[in-house]
């Protein structure tokens, strides 16, 4: 006999949580029920050692606004996702403003820093500077070449350099490091707290449509306990790297012709007190050519459960699993006849990045410490140990012209009756993920959004305004929300 329940999220990292905050928000009503392959939330992507923490609002990334054909740097899409991450701010601040996050342990200020060396990089660096200074949500960044500027801002990264390197840095101060494993964790006690089930070791078996128009979703359980039979009116994929076999089991139209591509990662980690004691940034370098982005160097402060670190990486690589604890058969048993012809048309035209791949797979030890070395020249091995990032699985889809594109943002994948939704996808991810479950809920149930947007504008009192166009108002949240994060 099946369960009932109006909403089932399947997945528990910080998607499905954001995603059941808001619902619960909106429509406490609902009974709403949460299924995690593992004992807990939080251990794939959103945890804290599988992702960089960086709250990612392009004041470093550089691969947000690359130079054009015509030189000319367009800043547009470094807004947006300014613009986006802002909205999550906001999110944040009144979960903890209204006391339904423990507490703001879970953000911390680091600034945010992008260094480049050589004549070339440092030209473009003057002109990204040069662009994005005149926009309200960038003005406070600075930019210098000066070597005693940029060694005041990270000391780390200068002592030891060669004089005669051209090098060029930004700095914001305004930056964060955030760990997404402790929010999700929070927001997940809060949904418990309010009645939301949540059921742990449970792997998705089959997602059938019922002809009252609900899913059936059963389970089994991974110990070999009872598995579940669900009946829900409305059902998210937001397993990460598993939301594709999961939308391919729903068999929906929408979900044809999507693959996946996987990339894993592998960061060094700095727990050395008296090291870590000596930088205070994420400093964001230039990414190689042919490397996926969220393969750009970068040496970062971390604030992981109470305690600093320092990491650098990613070094990508490749493993055919969709999840850092999936199997090796993910990436062949998701392989159909609707997605194998733009998965091949997309491997063609993207013959660098398996080249790159390729490359960081046969690079040792030693040749990866090199790579660290660019940004810490006086680095110690002795102090640094490897560790296994998450995995990542970039969104291959069809195209009319191409056959197949790869794509490497986030994408929501819905049924026309916006019954189901899955989310797949990596970088810039949880940053933005207020803004990208605020989309999904107005795609899937458009005939509640104007009865929620009295209570979505106290939960993001800028919704629907651009910050970067409202400068009096832009100030206001800012202060507001870096006060209450205590950022």
């Amino acid at each position: 006999m099946a369960e009932a329940t109006d909403v089932v999220l399947v997945g528990g990292g910080i998607m499905s949580a954001t995603l059941g905050v808001l619902l619960k928000e909106l429509e406490p009503s609902w009974e709403i029920t949460l299924i995690e392959r593992l004992e807990d939330v939080a251990l794939e992507s959103s945890n804290a050692w599988n992702n960089a923490g960086t709250g990612h609002s392009a004041l470093c990334e550089l691969n947000y606004a690359p130079l054009g054909v015509n030189g000319i740097i367009d800043p547009t899409r470094a807004l947006n996702i300014a613009e986006q991450f802002h909205v999550s701010r906001q999110f944040w601040a009144t979960l903890v403003a209204e006391g339904k996050l423990e507490d703001n342990s879970f953000v911390n200020a680091v600034p945010h820093m992008s260094l480049v060396m050589n004549e070339d990089h440092c030209s473009y660096l003057q002109k990204r500077y040069d662009a994005f200074k005149t926009q309200k949500l960038f003005e406070n960044m600075e930019f210098s070449t000066d070597r005693n500027k940029i060694s005041d801002w990270a000391p780390l990264i200068m002592r030891g350099r060669d004089d005669s390197q051209p090098v060029a840095a930004n700095f914001s101060a305004e930056g964060t490091d955030v760990d997404f494993g402790m929010l999700t964790r929070q927001m997940v006690r809060y949904l418990q707290k309010k009645g939301v089930k949540t059921e742990f070791g449970q792997h998705v078996e089959s997602i059938k449509r019922q002809n009252d128009g609900t899913w059936e979703i059963k389970t089994s359980h991974m110990n070999k306990q009872e598995g579940l039979v669900l009946r829900t009116r409305f059902l998210f994929l937001g397993a990460g790297g598993g939301a594709l076999t999961l939308l391919q089991k729903s068999g929906i139209p929408e979900g044809k012709g999507y693959g996946g591509f996987p990339v894993s990662g592998l960061f060094f980690r700095n727990s050395n007190p008296e090291t870590v004691a000596q930088h205070n940034a994420k400093v964001y370098g230039q990414a190689s050519v042919g490397a996926p982005p969220m393969s750009v160097p970068h040496l970062d402060t971390r604030n992981v459960n109470g305690q600093r670190h320092l990491m650098f990486g990613p070094y990508a690589g490749f493993r055919p699993n969709f999840l850092k604890q999936g199997s090796l058969m993910d990436l062949p048993l998701s392989i159909h006849r609707d997605n194998i012809y733009p998965m091949m048309c997309a491997g063609w035209a993207n013959l660098p990045l398996t080249k790159y791949l390729l490359g960081e797979l046969r690079k040792t030890k030693e040749q990866r410490f090199a790579s660290l070395r660019d940004y810490y020249p006086e680095a110690n091995p002795d102090d640094w140990e490897l560790i296994i990032a998450g995995q990542r699985v970039q969104v291959i889809k069809k195209d009319a012209k191409k056959g197949g594109v790869l794509q490497f943002g986030t994408e929501i994948v819905a049924h026309a009756d916006g019954s189901l939704a899955a989310l797949l996808g990596a970088s810039p991810g949880a940053s933005t993920a207020v803004p990208l479950m605020i989309r999904l809920m107005h795609q899937c149930f458009p005939e509640r959004a104007q009865s929620w947007k009295c209570r979505l504008k106290e939960l993001v009192p800028g919704y629907g305004i651009k910050l970067n166009d409202n400068s009096g108002m832009a100030d206001e949240i800012i202060a507001y929300t870096a006060k209450i994060l205590g950022i």
